[in-house]
């Protein structure tokens, strides 16, 4: 789209014509991530659809149409959801998602709390060296899952390593790091669905002409009927899929602090005081509660939709939520939902050997543009015992009852540890955590 439009307010309504193709564009943005989570965690890409569009309108109402963010389905989650689940789509996933709803109902708790006390007390308890350690550890955790997809049959750990799909993977990555890198305007907030494409088209190419690149079966489209529901799941809960989901959340509450900070800047409106955090927060957690409750992943404000915002001018909020309306429209296009399961893994593989870095990375950033000092044997003892226990898959797990075992693990556990250490040791006098 053109960089020439007006600037348009959040409570500006652009006139219909350009409306619907502005509105459109959000879609695009926020499409790739947002199918992404559920096809990496077993979950219905179409569930997803329908509670990231519903959810957006959630966040909508209760920010009073002042706030345009869309929220998508949340990467943070997918170790967590996986753990719980016993595997991407594990038996165990009503679970996850009940864990899921309690992580929403821990924002709207945490939003409370903040309109009551401010943000001082999550400031000390969350300072950047904690949060940007448990960023690192969220995305190098996903890491034997991206390689996994693009090397080995059937997508798993202990499938047999495959040159053809790895060709796959390799030139999916390819397109996508070129995308991100080299493309200019709304173009460069699209890589993974650009990836997407270009990885879909190249097997279908190479199909024709090699039978082992033959790996897109159409038959699940030809069954599929054009219009339905999405596939919905009802969540159950267990005190350990509770407290897994409620720390890691600690985590997602910090995104989500930092988006609305972005959002703000990019907008030039101050979120934080008007409609306020809790209000932004509290908006996000029941977005999160309502998508688990109906079978989508955990929702987060979407860094992607923030982009397309900056480059065009348009802030409108008739504009994000329109595309939450289309959003929810593509969920029942069962035909269309099919054709998203045709994806092969390999090219999921490679995109997600750059997406997980990226999360990775930004744990990186945080830090650094925090001004984390290393020299401080503080900063570096809690970093240091994060990505141990966080990467190296520490568990801390004991029996209650005879059926009833508490586990805390991985991404959970390196939070907890890394809160306790920054609130136990000692900071210098006159330095802090954050310079």
């Amino acid at each position: 789209m053109s960089q020439q439009f007006e600037s348009l307010g959040p409570r500006v309504r652009p006139p219909l014509g350009r409306w619907i193709p502005l509105s459109i564009q959000h879609v695009f943005a926020m499409f790739g991530a947002t199918i992404l989570v559920p096809i990496l965690t077993g979950l219905d890409p179409a569930a997803a659809l329908f509670t990231a569009g519903t959810g957006t309108l959630i966040y909508i109402l209760l920010t009073g149409a002042k706030v345009p963010a869309f929220l998508g389905s949340s990467f943070a989650f997918i170790p967590p959801i996986i753990a719980i689940a016993g595997g991407p789509g594990g038996p165990n996933m009503s679970y996850a998602l009940g864990g899921a709803v309690a992580a929403g109902i821990f924002y709207c708790l945490v939003g409370a709390v903040i309109r009551i006390a401010g943000t001082g007390w999550l400031d000390r308890a969350l300072p950047p060296v904690v949060i940007g350690s448990v960023i690192v550890v969220i995305g190098l955790n996903l890491a034997p899952t991206a390689m996994a997809m693009a090397m080995n049959e059937g997508g798993g750990a202990g499938g047999s390593y495959s040159l053809v799909l790895f060709s796959i993977a390799a030139f999916t990555l390819a397109v996508t790091v070129g995308a991100n890198v080299f493309l200019k305007g709304f173009f460069s907030v699209i890589p993974i669905l650009i990836g997407l494409a270009a990885g879909y088209l190249f097997t279908l190419i190479m199909g024709l002409f090699f039978p082992a690149y033959h790996i897109i079966n159409f038959q699940v489209v030809r069954d599929a009927p054009w219009f339905g529901l999405p596939s919905f799941r009802v969540p159950r809960f267990s005190p350990v899929a509770i407290l897994t989901f409620v720390v890691v959340s600690l985590a997602t509450i910090c995104e989500h602090l930092g988006d609305t900070l972005v959002t703000s800047k990019v907008v030039g409106q101050d979120f934080y005081k008007n409609p306020g955090l809790h209000r932004t927060l509290t908006g996000d957690g029941i977005a999160t509660a309502w998508a688990a409750f109906w079978g989508g992943p955990p929702n987060t404000t979407y860094g992607e939709n923030i982009g397309v915002m900056a480059i065009t001018r348009v802030y409108s909020v008739w504009v994000i939520g329109g595309a939450a309306i289309f959003a929810v429209i593509l969920s029942f296009l069962r035909k269309f939902g099919a054709l998203i399961q045709t994806i092969p893994t390999p090219v999921l593989g490679g995109i997600s050997m750059l997406l997980f870095g990226i999360i990775a990375s930004s744990g990186l950033r945080t830090i650094v543009e925090s001004g984390v000092d290393y020299k401080d044997k503080r900063n570096l003892t809690i970093s240091s015992v994060i990505f141990v226990i966080g990467i190296g898959g520490g568990k801390l797990a004991f029996a209650i009852t005879k059926d009833l075992q508490f586990e805390l693990a991985g991404v959970a556990l390196a939070t907890v540890v890394g809160i306790i250490l920054n609130l136990v040791f000692p900071t210098k006098a006159g330095v802090s955590a954050k310079k």
